[in-house]
């Protein structure tokens, strides 16, 4: 039942949401504001493969989700440290 709900529901939000957010990556007037576009598909990557865990009840796809958001939040660190040395 739940399978069925995260599958058909939750799954085709997630992805519109992507789809979205890419528009704004690409039109973004800034670069903030395409990082911003850019951490949040990331965050919702991490949703996208922590449902598809739930869905098929695979497990080891977490860890994934895991290595994921770590990569993204070392990303963000480092366009921080870009934008600080940019405005010195």
């Amino acid at each position: 039942m739940i399978e069925a709900i995260v599958q058909y529901y939750v799954l085709p939000v997630l992805i519109f949401a992507v789809v979205l957010a890419f528009i704004r990556l690409v039109k973004g007037p800034s670069l903030p504001d395409r990082v911003v576009a850019l951490d949040l598909m990331n965050t919702l990557g991490i949703g996208i493969v922590a449902v598809y865990a739930i869905a098929f009840n695979e497990g080891s796809m977490i860890d994934v989700a895991i290595t994921l958001g770590l990569i993204s939040f070392l990303g963000t660190i480092a366009f921080a440290y870009y934008m600080e040395k940019r405005t010195l």
